[in-house]
């Protein structure tokens, strides 16, 4: 294919995809301050493992959704918050439109940490409506269960650098070959972990972070041989993370849960489903 972006494809070339193939990838972002890295990185993170799954699959992504729920990051002014309604109001939009193509096979994801609370309503409601399952990938939650070891250190940050190198933004990442590096410090917010832990991620209560180093302090990157190397070693996680998710594997999955539903579960109960 000359592109896997799907808004880059002509409508004829789309066409042509859609006669042979029916699964498109979207991922979904925010724009938040993080550091002394851009404002979009974790939509970019998004993108460039979508992006590796869309070629391990032949198929599209649906990019440039990047303003969403961010979550605790008010105190930083670059970021952008969108309430998580209107986010799954905004997503659901775009599924509806996409299945009208024919793309009955969606699959969502995101590397951002509170993304499930607008993804995971949105692949529930869809279902319930069209009776079309379409799937959520909560990135950090699959990159925790299956590929641990692939950051022995819990460093993110390789893998940030790797997905602005893919997407073809390296430059993006600004160099600071003057800034002190500043040692780690402990969140402000810790002290509430108890409450925290009560539901997954930032789903158990509201709250803001009580100072802009509390979320992602990111390494002071001093020249660009540095920031080269950071992002050798995160493409080649996230290279290595999509092989071990194995997309084709859970798109037969998919096609497999979906005849289940129509051959089995809708002949038993169809009458009232």
């Amino acid at each position: 294919m000359r592109t896997r972006i799907f808004s880059k494809l002509t409508n004829y070339e789309a066409e042509a995809y859609l006669q042979n193939n029916s699964t498109i990838i979207v991922p979904v972002g925010t724009v938040e301050m993080h550091g002394d890295f851009p404002l979009d990185c974790e939509t970019v993170v998004s993108e460039a493992i979508a992006l590796k799954m869309a070629e391990k699959t032949n198929s599209v992504i649906l990019n440039n959704l990047p303003y969403f729920y961010a979550g605790a990051t008010l105190a930083g002014r670059g970021t952008v918050q969108v309430g998580i309604r209107e986010g799954i109001d905004y997503l659901f939009a775009i599924a509806k439109s996409l299945k009208r193509q024919g793309f009955n096979r969606q699959i969502y994801l995101s590397f951002h940490g509170p993304a499930h609370m607008t993804l995971s309503p949105l692949v529930r409601d869809f279902f319930e409506e069209t009776k079309t399952p379409i799937l959520f990938v909560d990135i950090i939650m699959a990159l925790m269960k299956h590929a641990k070891d692939l950051i022995p250190n819990g460093n993110f940050y390789d893998i940030y650098v790797g997905a602005y190198k893919i997407m073809g933004r390296l430059d993006d990442v600004p160099l600071c070959p003057d800034k002190k590096e500043e040692p780690l410090t402990e969140s402000s917010v810790s002290q509430f972990q108890n409450v925290f832990s009560l539901a997954y991620q930032s789903a158990a209560v509201g709250y803001y972070f009580g100072e802009k180093s509390d979320h992602a302090q990111t390494p002071v990157i001093r020249n660009a041989e540095q920031r080269q190397e950071m992002a050798d070693r995160g493409v080649k996680i996230i290279e290595d993370l999509v092989e071990k998710i194995n997309l084709p594997s859970i798109l037969t999955s998919l096609d497999q849960l979906d005849d289940f539903y129509h051959s089995e579960v809708l002949k038993k109960y169809g009458e009232w489903l």
